[in-house]
């Protein structure tokens, strides 16, 4: 589904990533680790056309996607969270949800004038998919709250749900628990395995909490320096010595 082709990218005399390569299988759940300054997050980007890479190419189911924008990967079924939700504070959840659909009738000013039937039509409809998402992600409790009220964990939840209101066929998730209590993170797992099997999403996830890693992805990416490192089960990098002595510190820390 996604593949990183020899990916180089510096910032002035820093080498954030340096020839990587790697791949995301389809119908997976892959991890990426790897300690602080491995250049995850600057890969991140580049597959998520937010920076461009010096060397190297980004192919996307199939496609040379390197030079693409971010809401050109979005018409074509990758989407970004980020490990601080965006959400639009002002408005519900429902809402939040409903504005995430594409390519709404009412964004145009002429079928908003002239087509009032259909514009609304399409929003009953959008309406009524939203709220799918909301029963699937078990939010009904909160869906006419303010997004800015709801909490870290329900936020992510939420970011979730808005890329279920378009046509995803990969998501890149960045930092899924940072900010989300245990109870809800488990729930934020729970459904992102179930929008994996049930609906057959591809993830592809950055990630410092270990155990998550652990119960959701296979295979497990390791980077360092810019580069990958080692590719397995999670069971295999945290019986590796040498990666747990080079990036982790003992194997008690890592298994923790």
């Amino acid at each position: 589904m996604i593949e990183v082709r020899g990916v180089s990218k510096s910032f002035g005399g820093l080498k954030a990533v340096s020839d990587c390569s790697l791949q995301v299988e389809k119908g997976s759940i892959t991890g990426l680790i790897g300690p602080n300054g491995a250049g995850k997050t600057t890969l991140f980007n580049i597959v998520a056309g937010t920076l461009m890479p010096d060397e190297g190419q980004i192919i996307f189911n199939g496609e040379d996607v390197t030079a693409l924008k971010p809401h050109e990967l979005h018409t074509k079924g990758m989407l970004r969270t980020f490990q601080i939700a965006h959400e639009f504070s002002a408005m519900t959840a429902l809402e939040n949800l409903m504005v995430a659909a594409s390519e709404q009738p009412g964004e145009s000013l002429f079928q908003s004038w002239f087509n009032v039937k259909h514009v609304a039509e399409f929003d009953m409809e959008v309406r009524k998919m939203a709220l799918d998402v909301i029963d699937f992600l078990h939010l009904g409790h909160v869906k006419n709250e303010l997004a800015g009220n709801l909490s870290g964990g329900q936020k992510k939840l939420l970011e979730l749900g808005r890329t279920m209101m378009t046509d995803a066929k990969a998501v890149l998730l960045d930092e899924v628990a940072a900010g989300v209590n245990k109870t809800l993170l488990k729930d934020l797992a729970s459904n992102i395995q179930r929008m994996n099997k049930e609906l057959g999403y591809t993830f592809f996830v950055i990630e410092h909490d270990m155990d998550l890693i652990a119960e959701l992805c296979d295979p497990v990416i390791v980077m360092a320096q810019g580069t990958k490192i080692a590719e397995g089960p999670m069971e295999d990098i945290r019986n590796n010595p040498e990666i747990i002595e080079a990036y982790f510190g003992t194997a008690v820390e890592v298994a923790s």
